[in-house]
């Protein structure tokens, strides 16, 4: 979002600054934006989860089987998982890199007798959500999520810090408000003007 602002003076007023935003979506957009994707996500052949540092994915396998029957190749850009002789129930590239040696899988009982396939991912940037487990699936809005307060606290303090301003920054963004970097630029403009009050700011913009 740029700060433009009107004619020149030597003050900058907030009559004179309008906020450059691309126009939201309306509710009736934003509802079927959402169910498309709750439809297109339920259709996957299995289920995936994520928090800010990790991703958790499952599928079911009948119960009769067991770990030599299936094929689960978890490497730093890619990831493919199946039952040996079969399509790969997922197989792609990742979005983003994991940690290798800090990622596994597992293969459980359900209640039901059948079995579920637990592959679980370690981010090696913690500071980013994954709009898909692999390239090739439908994406999720990524802006949309809220992490729980409970998951917050897990984390220490310096990243706690960051995720807390990501967060904030984009509810500034989807209510077409500054950021926190920007209110900040804002903040250091508007006082170097009052210092220097024989200067034009008229023309300046904010990036």
């Amino acid at each position: 979002m740029s700060l433009v602002c009107g004619p020149a003076t030597k003050s900058l007023q907030a009559s004179q600054c309008f906020a450059m935003a691309d126009k939201d979506p309306s509710p009736a957009e934003d509802a079927a934006a959402r169910k498309k994707e709750a439809e297109e996500q339920a259709a996957l052949p299995y289920k995936w989860t994520q928090t800010i540092g990790e991703l958790d994915l499952s599928f079911n396998v009948p119960g009769n089987f067991k770990s030599r029957d299936l094929v689960v190749d978890i490497k730093k850009q890619t990831l493919t998982a199946g039952v040996k002789g079969q399509e790969p129930i997922i197989t792609g590239d990742l979005p983003h890199a994991i940690r290798v040696d800090d990622s596994t899988w597992t293969l459980s009982t359900n209640s039901d007798g059948t079995k579920s396939v637990e592959i679980h991912l370690d981010k090696i940037n913690k500071m980013e959500w994954w709009a898909h487990v692999v390239t090739s699936a439908p994406t999720i809005d990524v802006t949309k999520i809220q992490p729980e307060n409970s998951k917050l606290s897990d984390l220490d303090g310096e990243t706690r810090g960051m995720v807390e301003k990501m967060m904030f920054d984009q509810r500034q963004k989807e209510a077409g408000l500054p950021t926190s970097d920007e209110q900040k630029k804002m903040d250091i403009l508007k006082k170097f003007q009052e210092q220097h009050p024989e200067m034009d700011f008229s023309k300046a913009k904010i990036q």
